[in-house]
């Protein structure tokens, strides 16, 4: 059985996922454990060690973060719980972590706690998406974080050391300055959407590039950065990425 812990400050909440899990996951998961505050939740955790953390991101005047920075243990999977809150979600996307919002839809959370069940993120993987997540939701850095898993390797990279993406369906490659390429299961969408928009440009339907490693463009239609590196700019794009590079 599977041990859960459900931290939020809402009564009706936490009622509700404990509903939903009886429903869907009775033989699977085994709530052990409730919190409505940050100290409460820091005892429990510790106490029950558990392998499944349904978190709340605000607790009154507190944060989901109040909690994870106290924990020693972190050997569990997190689904954060959020209103809609467009900068929560995107930091909690950038560290490739789970979320479901309220109210919380039945479907979604049937998905979010399987994709939980199968995933084996090991301490030190977790400790580095919480890193990346708080600095985010918490602006402690301008030089943004983003996690990229790949089937066996979490990498933590800076938006800054990223050249440039190729994506070909739902698979995009980071191309970055410090390691070799980085391929993950995201579609050139989804990796447009964590990345930032001051710094990136999708200057083509496949690519998104970093602006700050842009060195010219050349009449031949493309991009030229760094080590001679081209990045093709589609026709109907060339305006707009021109205007925001140049």
């Amino acid at each position: 059985m599977i041990k859960a812990i459900i931290i939020d400050d809402e009564e009706h909440v936490r009622v509700d996922i404990n509903k939903k899990i009886q429903q869907n996951f009775y033989n699977k998961i085994n709530v052990t454990g409730e919190a409505s505050n940050v100290d409460d939740a820091v005892l429990i955790i510790e106490k029950e060690k558990p392998d499944l953390l349904f978190l709340d991101v605000n607790l009154g005047q507190q944060t989901a973060f109040n909690i994870l920075n106290q924990l020693a243990y972190k050997d569990f999977e997190i689904i954060f719980i959020t209103g809609y809150d467009k900068h929560a979600i995107k930091a909690i996307k950038v560290g490739a972590l789970d979320y479901i919002l309220k109210p919380i839809d039945d479907e979604e959370f049937v998905k979010a706690v399987e994709r939980a069940i199968l995933q084996n993120t090991r301490t030190n993987e977790l400790e580095k998406s919480i890193e990346v997540t708080n600095d985010f939701f918490n602006e402690i850095s301008t030089n943004k974080r983003i996690v990229l898993k790949t089937a066996d390797t979490v990498f933590a990279i800076h938006e800054d050391d990223i050249l440039y993406c190729k994506s070909d369906g739902n698979y995009t490659t980071f191309y970055t300055a410090i390691t070799d390429k980085i391929v993950i299961t995201k579609s050139a969408k989804k990796v447009e959407e964590l990345l930032s928009e001051q710094k990136f440009i999708r200057c083509h339907q496949s690519y998104l590039v970093n602006k700050k490693h842009v060195i010219k463009y050349n009449k031949k239609g493309f991009l030229v950065l760094k080590n001679e590196i081209k990045i093709p700019v589609s026709s109907r794009r060339k305006d707009y990425t021109l205007d925001k590079i140049f």
